[in-house]
């Protein structure tokens, strides 16, 4: 719901920080309005106000835009006229909105305008990232050997490599079009085919390379996917379960670790991800289980190293300005960390440690923007 009432205004010569979500003929807004919320509460305690505002509303050329605050008395979205926002926090909900050439024209507008701060301009493609991971000896250890799918893909040394091979589409997210092969020795079904759906997997068997890709070319038809080398995932009660990783630039504009949560796979599913059936634990805890405390604890050193220098090298090849990623990071039984993809716009973390500093995270990076938009260089501190 609706209205337009005039709540109190910012004051002159303060800084205005704005979420982009996506305009909509049905409601003020498309996007996460909850977590929009929190975020404008989170601002009041700082001192920061935040609006939300829309492509289609965002008229830079004027000093004035139209925004919208939340009246928590009355429940309802309150729509006004508000300086124009010197940093934008970009949160469009999907990828189709963002790619809209009406939409692109704006985000373009935004991040040349010289008294603006643009960041998370747009969704990571998987297989770019993992091309920008290889341009530094830092990250690109810390990748699975990956190719993009084709029909003269060679599956073979993928399988030499690992008997696990994952296959995700580039612009997926949370799970979805994930399938997973396994090549089984001593079966008279060598090959495995796992497809996601839902919270369980569809199971296809498979006596050759052969008839296993031209199942697999059936089920991709023409979207652009990946094939990653699996990696064999540590146990917890028989379920395999990663790490979810959330990094952020601080007040400072520095890339720091927000936290870290563990991800539980499902009884029936091929991936960890929650809204795929998997459940959320204590990192900790399911890596003493696996490896002992003291390795644990070396392991968890590792991961936050290794993110950290991850968010920078992709933030590096991007050349654009980035405040936050999270990343799904599994672990090998060595004990080390290996890179499965990133997220420009993370979900919302269920656990509460890591999503009260997440929110106090994003409105002290915005106010550290805030402080450099008034300058000529958009250059951020890394």
């Amino acid at each position: 719901m609706e209205t337009n009432q005039e709540l109190a205004k910012p004051r002159s010569r303060q800084s205005v920080i704005a979420i982009l979500a996506m305009h909509d003929d049905l409601r003020p807004f498309r996007g996460n309005s909850q977590n929009f919320v929190d975020l404008i509460d989170t601002g009041q305690q700082h001192g920061v106000p935040i609006y939300v505002v829309t492509p289609r509303d965002l008229k830079i050329r004027r000093r004035m835009v139209t925004g919208y605050s939340y009246d928590k008395q009355t429940g309802t979205w309150v729509r006004h006229q508000i300086p124009r926002p010197s940093v934008i926090y970009n949160r469009l909900p999907y990828r189709k909105d963002e790619l809209d050439p009406e939409v692109q024209e704006v985000i373009r507008q935004c991040m040349e305008h010289p008294r603006i701060r643009f960041y998370n301009p747009s969704f990571f493609n998987k297989w770019q990232l993992i091309e920008w991971l290889r341009q530094s000896q830092k990250t690109n250890k810390l990748i699975p050997h990956t190719v993009q799918w084709g029909p003269n893909v060679k599956l073979s040394p993928l399988f030499s490599r690992s008997p696990l091979i994952y296959l995700k589409p580039e612009s997926g997210k949370a799970g979805k079009g994930v399938m997973q092969v396994r090549r089984r020795s001593g079966s008279e079904s060598t090959y495995r085919l796992s497809v996601q759906t839902g919270k369980s997997a569809a199971r296809y068997h498979f006596r050759t390379l052969k008839g296993l890709k031209a199942k697999l070319q059936e089920l991709i038809g023409s979207e652009p996917y990946i094939v990653q080398q699996g990696i064999l995932l540590p146990r917890y009660k028989k379920r395999p379960f990663d790490l979810r990783v959330l990094v952020q630039k601080n007040e400072k504009g520095v890339w720091s670790l927000t936290g870290i949560g563990a991800r539980l796979a499902g009884s029936k599913s091929i991936t960890t991800h929650v809204p795929r059936g998997g459940t959320i634990d204590d990192p900790f805890k399911l890596l003493s289980a696996a490896y002992g405390e003291e390795e644990a604890a070396r392991i968890l050193s590792r991961v936050r190293n290794a993110a950290v220098t991850i968010a920078r090298q992709i933030e590096a090849s991007n050349r654009s300005l980035i405040g936050e990623m999270s990343m799904d990071i599994g672990v090998d039984p060595n004990g080390s960390p290996w890179f499965f993809e990133a997220n420009s716009k993370p979900m919302k973390f269920d656990e509460p440690h890591i999503r009260a500093k997440s929110l106090e995270n994003t409105v002290l990076y915005c106010k550290y923007l805030a402080s450099k938009a008034n300058g000529k260089s958009k250059k951020s501190k890394d």
